[in-house]
């Protein structure tokens, strides 16, 4: 028997009310659907119509309206749309209107901030996963939308990338796993899904120029295994990306958009480009169905010039009538076109009802996610969960303490219905009589920057003092009391910022909270004197008032700050460091490293205090210098807005973390799969070289023996857990995986076991990993409860993909199959010939 002793540390747009629905085949997929016209009391003299009929009877404007996306909506500061088609009033086609959202759906006033996806996959529960579609399917119905722009399912291959918090994994089985289910529940509730970006938009940097060279095996391996499934799921939607792949844009890329996804995979929905994404009318001829935003956020590509090109024959009507033909069929399976018809829209005929907002069923998702998906990464002495003095007398330290780190930035932002604020739950789980204090450490908030230090006095448009413009572009003179490292921040709603210091960007990012200040924010070494100090917000709203700050902590108050944390440290039975790090679309991390000194932060609280727990509000891999000095390390991730009520029952028991890596933490800047391979990322005048093939995340660590923080799939509990009695049969089409896990300790707790595939002998046209995930399970087990696990490894787990040939190919010969809690902890181990 091999026992696991979890409580050791290792070394980067649910329930409720519910559309009536039928199952339909897409794909030779089984997806509920939205019920046709009758079975809700609806008509049912009106046969549903086809959509090719309907495009037969419009003019070749209205045609050209269901291609070319909108910005113009009345409705788009009400909702909070993204984009959106008007429909053909006179033939009772209804607007279709999207929404940003893997997160949440970013509708107005607000919606459910859900974890970030990779907090999601984090839990491995196949289950959540799509209750976790449901919450966006559900809220953005309610909020008036049709269409969500999720699930992203883009590869976490490079650990800086700003996006990782949007994705699920490194892994290629745990993309499919989770974007299947969550399509599905996004589907379940009547909303459209649109899963992107396609293909390989594995970085922030270039991205809108970057060609991502990609060898056929591992695109097929890796990066389009979880398009894959979400077209098996019934995906409506796919979004292409920005890069070109292979030479080529992808939203004009005919091997993805054609070979790939439709004669391939048979996808039957429509493509829309991501925003200003298209590159020619000519990409209709390529495969891309929709240009996305159109004017005037967007260039016009599909509007005016498309129809110029078929007035003069160059573009043949049938392409474009093919595509308004795939958006139509998916508004019919999903119950849009029951009202309408060629000869008008149908007399008393309604669409299918909007469910009500549920924000208690929503939060009770929420919070869920962000506890089973929380991966405790350390601890030490079983520090964790507090109890007796140690839960009864506790210094919090760090800003997100109080003001919390619910979400990445970008557009999967969301306006939150309400915060649950770390520091409240806390205080009110310790009870009366405890002692819980504050100290923000390093003060990433900051204060607004005098007028004595500013000239032209200080920039603080709050309040009544909002500004009536969408946009702010100013540059002050700031005089700094002394030499030293100042935190500098813009603060504003709805914008994209930037911030310059002495003519040279220290700082960009965006906000899509249309009523809550965020920051953007810089650790910049200033000479005591003068400097030039340039703020730039363009917001994005006309119409709206736009609240903007400059704000700062100089090195006296960051000093001060830092002294105040070390003393309330010193003086508690637990200091609870909270850190952070800051990732958003648009742009890349440059170093794995906690931003804005709190490295330093954690190093001089745990001198200070012996019982010190870190909280990471983190979207990915961080480095920890710290590690030994400290007691535990829970890894929240961005928890939504519910974090803060999952973070104070996880540090007190009443919940379990029950996360497990989706991606290996590297042990530092020097051990990564890109570090000193600038062609493997960021390129090299322009070009990015996929040169690790299929080797991607726990696979490239595995192959090149490299030392990790923490790998793939690691992650403790509160209890320990045990594997034995390894049995492996072939069946056809797969392995079935027996073996036994038995809770060997005193609380309740789940525990992920994972199978893992050696490679097959005799390939030799195609590179294998030294071994790949290829099944997994999640199971809750009582205190000394044991089960018989059963995981069946599919056929395609058995498969690469030959490149000669263009296709899978089942690997033969005796394979290596190993069983355990890690990538790196696999103490069940046989040797298995799939085809006897």
């Amino acid at each position: 028997m091999a026992t696991r002793r979890t409580r050791t540390p290792g070394p980067g747009r649910g329930r409720g009310l519910r559309l009536a629905g039928v199952l339909i085949a897409v794909s030779g997929v089984a997806v509920l659907g939205v019920a046709p016209a009758g079975s809700s009391g609806q008509p049912t003299a009106h046969a549903p119509v086809r959509p090719s009929r309907l495009v037969a009877g419009m003019t070749l404007e209205e045609r050209l309206s269901f291609v070319q996306g909108r910005w113009d909506d009345p409705r788009q500061q009400v909702i909070g749309e993204s984009g959106y088609i008007p429909g053909v009033a006179r033939l009772g086609i209804p607007p279709l209107r999207m929404s940003d959202g893997p997160a949440g759906t970013r509708a107005a006033p607000d919606s459910t901030a859900m974890p970030v996806p990779v907090a999601l996959a984090s839990s491995f529960d196949d289950d959540l996963a799509r209750q976790y579609g449901r919450v966006l399917g559900r809220d953005g119905r309610a909020r008036g939308l049709d269409v969500v722009l999720a699930p992203m399912v883009n590869t976490i291959r490079v650990p800086y990338a700003g996006r990782d918090f949007e994705s699920y994994s490194e892994d290629p089985l745990v993309n499919s796993r989770m974007v299947g289910q969550e399509v599905r529940g996004i589907q379940d509730e009547g909303l459209i899904a649109t899963t992107k970006h396609f293909a390989a938009n594995n970085q922030e940097t270039d991205r809108q120029t970057i060609n991502a060279n990609v060898g056929e095996q591992a695109l097929h391996e890796v990066e389009l295994s979880g398009f894959e499934a979400a077209v098996q799921a019934g995906t409506g939607s796919v979004m292409c990306s920005y890069n070109k792949v292979n030479g080529t844009h992808s939203c004009g890329n005919d091997t993805l958009l054609t070979s790939v996804l439709r004669e391939q995979w048979g996808f039957r929905g429509w493509v829309m480009s991501d925003w200003s994404a298209t590159h020619a009318p000519t990409d209709i001829l390529r495969g891309l169905d929709q240009d996305m935003p159109g004017p005037p956020l967007g260039p016009d590509y599909f509007g005016a010039p498309l129809k110029a090109a078929i007035q003069n024959g160059s573009i043949p009507v049938t392409a474009l009538d093919r595509s308004v033909t795939r958006i139509l069929g998916v508004m019919e399976r999903f119950g849009l076109l029951r009202c309408a018809s060629a000869e008008g829209p149908v007399p008393g005929c309604s669409l299918p009802a909007r469910p009500r907002f549920d924000a208690a069923a929503s939060n009770a998702v929420a919070q869920r996610v962000a506890e089973d998906g929380a991966v405790l990464l350390r601890n030490k002495g079983d520090a964790l969960p507090l109890t007796g003095d140690a839960a009864r007398d506790i210094a919090l330290v760090g800003t997100p303490a109080v003001v919390p780190v619910i979400g990445g930035r970008g557009s999967s932002s969301v306006n939150p219905t309400s915060v649950a604020v770390p520091r409240d739950e806390i205080v009110e789980r310790a009870g009366r009589g405890a002692q819980v204090s504050y100290h923000p450490g390093v003060d990433t908030v900051g204060t607004v920057i005098p007028g004595s230090a500013l000239s032209g006095g200080a920039v603080d448009h709050t309040g009544d003092g909002a500004l009536p413009t969408r946009s702010y572009d100013q540059t002050r003179t700031l005089t700094a009391p002394e030499d030293g490292d100042y935190l500098l921040s813009i603060r504003s709603t709805v914008s994209n910022r930037t911030l310059t210091v002495d003519g040279r960007q220290v700082a960009s990012g965006n906000s899509y909270r249309n009523d809550t200040l965020t920051g953007t924010s810089a650790r910049v070494h200033l000479t005591a004197g003068t400097h030039e100090i340039g703020v730039k917000v363009q917001g994005y709203q006309e119409g709206s008032k736009l609240s903007v700050q400059l704000t700062w902590t100089p090195p006296q108050a960051a000093r001060a700050d830092l002294a105040s944390a070390v003393s309330a440290a010193k003086k508690a039975r637990t200091a609870v460091v909270f850190v952070y790090d800051e990732q958003t679309e648009g742009a890349d991390r440059t170093t794995l490293a906690l931003p804005h000194g709190q490295d330093a932060l954690v190093s001089a609280v745990a001198k200070a205090n012996r019982n010190t727990i870190v909280v990471l509000n983190t979207g990915g891999a961080v480095t920890m210098p710290w590690l030994s000095s400290v007691k535990s390390v829970l890894d929240m991730h961005y928890p939504g807005q519910r974090g803060g009520a999952a973070t104070a029952r996880l540090l007190f028991g009443d919940a379990t973390p029950g996360g497990r890596l989706t991606q290996t933490f590297p042990l530092d800047d020097a051990h990564t799969i890109v570090s000193g391979l600038p062609r493997r990322y960021p390129g090299v005048d322009g070009q990015e070289e996929y040169s690790e093939g299929v080797l991607v995340g726990h696979r490239w660590y595995d192959r090149q023996k490299v030392k990790t923080l923490f790998p793939f799939g690691y992650g403790l509990s509160y209890t320990t857990f045990a594997y034995s009695d390894l049995k492996v049969v072939p069946r056809p089409g797969g392995l079935e995986v027996g073996f036994r896990v038995r809770n060997t300790g005193d609380r309740a707790g789940q525990e992920v076991p994972q199978v893992y595939l050696g490679p097959s002998p005799g390939v030799r046209n195609a590179e294998q990993p030294v071994r790949k995930l290829a099944g997994y399970q999640k199971v809750r087990l009582r205190p000394g409860e044991s089960r018989r696990v059963t995981i069946t490894v599919s056929e395609r787990q058995l498969q690469y993909w030959d490149s000669s040939v263009h296709r899978w190919v089942t690997g033969a010969g005796v394979r290596d199959v190993r069983v355990g809690s890690s990538s790196q902890d696999l103490p069940l181990h046989r040797k298995v010939d799939p085809s006897r």
